[in-house]
């Protein structure tokens, strides 16, 4: 009995879990055709809904679709206005659109989601059934706000009392909340889904009070005109009216073709409506009715609506994909020549460039980036070789050192890499790293000491701001652990989880090591005692290798780590030396989750206000060779966060708007006034051939070259027009000075005068 009644709750959970998913689902559709018609009834601006996914997670993926399908819905309108300089003031019921449909989107797609498994998910149909509750209250304000901005916009229309009397108040859609979060305090969750369901309905009525609004906005006028002049013709009678003569309004395709419908639907009714009141009236009853999901009709105005979106799916706005990103001109100056910083240090460190391919065999990447190897990219079975894309550039340089079988080699490689990460602000699933390394036998700590050199002098001549290199020893970290009692098959998969300590609390990832990992509180505890130790590096170093009686002081009993104790001694005294030391910080909790580390690890961090994550980082490597091959090599490098470093740069200027780039390197604008593309071809060819930056124009007007060069910040401008060719003279302005200042000069001498302006 006790399985029956079991088995009816379930089924009663389902039920009702699907009447909401179903009406939820059109609601989704219908609320963002109804909100593009209301963005035409405003006459809107759709500056806010020019969202595009950058990549790198700041969008929500369902706000970016909305503003696209608002786009699609409006897209060839005449009363929206698309560009950016509009000075027209935006509602804000307008501008929240793709954030309130868009949340309102992800809550139905979250609740869809449990569907399958009600069966002993009370708590999380709940949760999703709570929350979309919470989204159906944004969705009805926000719509009742657009409805009465409608109703604003039809300033020939004075019988606004209907919509205050008959369209639900806020208040209604607050109370159906408040008792669905009661029916969720009691665990009654099939009442639940009845309360929000409820709350739901008044949002469709609310919704369709919208498109009653809107649609007399945007047609009241005309339905009334075209009835006049029915009534009009049927009297025999030959006058027009001349509210008919005002000019019909251009409606978006797909928004044209939804009012169509909506006319088509409520024609039969029309005939009734004597006044504006009646118009209301009319409107007010039927459709409502044709936005009911029970209604027949509804279901072709649903399709239409889906119809109209999907088909226009390929021209939808075109994105990059998650995690990926395009780069304007402006952006490329900057990159270019922060990569031409970069090299000339790299390459002042005498290292020599090194290229490999953009994806490697699938066995040569697994296995060496800890659990970050689930962010590899592997790619379809092409031939019968499994590959990936590269994960990093220090593997292949492995990879590269061992097939070629080299003892020695100091080289930099400055490419794309690409990982299946979740993006963020400064991380990317594409980007470029700028790595640096020495593989072979020197003097003990030379290598390890020139890498953080050379990766203090690139963060030092980006000129990002202030930042600090947290240093540790995996062999300082192993003896730490061991010392604590973790066994030494976990070495690794500990490291991992301390290395989370720069984004976690340490309580998390206590968490983590207890319950995920099997370690025993005590032990990591303990491993908090070591991990929380950071300072200056001489200092720090002295106080763990001069102190007893305490824990520190363990580490000069264990081999491994006093061995890492000497290495960082040694380490630290270059530094100081080389006047960098104060760039680093002896930090123990540093552990870099990579697998192949096993010396010196490093990683810079920016401390200015962009929060980016790590901007530089790397480490000692001894063992990675020798997996490719005979004999081991040890090696250590460096890598440079690139695209966070762009991210901290780009950030600054736009800050200081007085830092102005040129996005081209052109030196000088050949002006040409209205001539034939060969007096334009010769003159340029000249600079061209002498080695002068240079590009061409051909304009009737002069203002237009001057305003194209002040815009492209180029310094010189040579203009030739008929007068000039008789004459054999071109005029030389100097942009540089304001550009008033105007020389003639002969065109035989043009070359050389620009040259020994240029190179004085």
């Amino acid at each position: 009995m006790g399985t029956q009644e079991d088995e009816g709750g379930v089924s009663s959970l389902q039920d009702a879990l699907l009447t909401l998913d179903q009406d939820a689902s059109a609601l989704s559709t219908i609320a963002v055709a109804v909100a593009a018609l209301s963005c035409e009834a405003s006459e809107a601006g759709l500056q806010s809904f020019d969202l595009t996914d950058s990549g790198d997670g700041s969008l929500a993926k369902e706000d970016v679709g909305v503003a696209s399908d608002i786009k699609i819905m409006v897209n060839g309108s005449k009363l929206v206005v698309y560009t950016k300089g509009n000075k027209k003031p935006e509602l804000e019921s307008i501008t929240k659109i793709p954030v309130i449909i868009g949340n309102f989107r992800e809550a139905v797609k979250n609740l869809h989601s449990v569907i399958r498994v009600v069966l002993n998910a009370g708590k999380k149909v709940g949760g999703k059934a709570l929350l979309l509750g919470f989204e159906l209250q944004k969705l009805g304000e926000s719509s009742r706000d657009r409805a009465r901005s409608n109703l604003d916009s039809a300033t020939w229309f004075d019988e606004k009392g209907m919509f205050e009397k008959d369209c639900p108040s806020g208040e209604s859609l607050r109370n159906g909340v408040k008792l669905a979060m009661e029916a969720d305090l009691d665990e009654d969750y099939v009442r639940l889904l009845g309360e929000v369901n409820a709350v739901l309905k008044i949002v469709w009525k609310i919704v369709a009070w919208e498109a009653v609004t809107a649609f007399v906005a945007l047609e009241g006028v005309e339905w009334l005109n075209e009835k006049d002049a029915e009534v009009v013709e049927s009297d025999g009678g030959n006058v027009k009216s001349e509210k008919k003569k005002k000019k019909k309004v251009v409606l978006g395709k797909g928004t044209g073709v939804l009012v169509e419908m909506i006319k088509d639907g409520l024609m039969a009714k029309r005939a009734g409506a004597q006044d504006n009141y009646g118009l209301l009236e009319s409107l007010a009853e039927d459709l409502p009715l044709l936005l009911d999901p029970k209604n027949s009709e509804f279901d072709k105005l649903l399709q239409k609506a889906k119809d109209i979106l999907e088909s226009n799916e390929s021209r939808r706005i075109p994105k990059t994909p998650k995690g990926t990103r395009d780069f304007a001109k402006e952006q490329m100056v900057v990159r270019k020549k922060a990569f031409s910083t970069i090299t000339n240090i790299f390459e002042k460190h005498c290292a020599t460039a090194l290229d490999t391919p953009a994806f490697e065999l699938r066995e040569t990447l697994m296995g060496k980036y800890g659990e970050d190897s689930k962010l590899v990219y592997d790619l379809a079975d092409q031939g019968g070789e499994l590959c990936c894309l590269r994960y990093d550039l220090t593997v292949p340089f492995a990879r590269y050192v061992a097939m070629n079988g080299l003892t020695s080699f100091k080289r930099y490689h400055i490419d794309k890499v690409w990982r299946r990460d979740n993006p963020s602000k400064g991380r990317y699933r594409e980007f470029y790293q700028c790595d640096f390394d020495i593989a072979g036998q020197f003097e003990k700590m030379g290598p390890d000491f020139e890498v953080i050199r050379v990766l203090i002098e690139v963060l030092d001549a980006l000129n990002i701001g202030d930042y600090e290199i947290k240093l540790n020893h995996r062999k300082l970290l192993d003896g730490v652990l061991e010392i604590c009692g973790v066994p030494p098959q976990k070495f690794r998969t500990i490291s991992s989880s301390i290395d989370k300590l720069d984004k976690q609390s340490f309580e998390q990832v206590k968490k983590e090591m207890v319950e995920q990992k099997g370690l025993s509180v005590e032990t990591a505890d303990k491993i908090g005692t070591f991990v929380k130790i950071r300072g200056p590096p001489l200092e720090l170093l002295s106080k763990l290798t001069e102190q007893e009686g305490n824990e520190a002081s363990e580490l000069l009993k264990h081999d491994a780590s006093k061995e890492a104790l000497s290495d960082l001694k040694i380490l630290f005294e270059a530094l100081k030396t080389s006047r960098c030391i104060n760039k680093v910080v002896f930090d123990l909790s540093l552990a870099r989750g990579l697998d192949y580390y096993t010396g010196v690890v490093f990683e810079a961090a920016f401390k200015g206000g962009v929060q980016v994550g790590s901007i530089g980082a790397g480490g000692r490597y001894d063992n990675l060779i020798g997996i490719f091959g005979n004999k081991q090599v040890p090696a250590v490098g460096m890598s440079l966060g690139i695209e966070r470093v762009l991210t901290i740069m780009e950030e600054k200027a736009r800050i200081d708007k007085s830092q102005t780039t040129q996005s081209t390197e052109t030196q000088v604008l050949v002006a040409v006034l209205d001539l034939e593309l060969s007096v334009a071809a010769e003159l340029v060819s000249k600079l061209w051939d002498a080695n002068i930056k240079a590009e061409f124009k051909i304009h009737k007007r002069v203002a237009k070259h001057i305003e194209y060069a002040k815009e492209s910040k180029i310094p010189w401008m040579v203009l030739v027009g008929e007068r000039e060719l008789n004459e054999g003279i071109v005029k030389l302005k100097n942009f540089q000075t304001g550009g008033f200042n105007e020389e003639v000069i002969p065109t035989s001498k043009v070359v050389e005068e620009l040259l020994s302006r240029l190179n004085p």
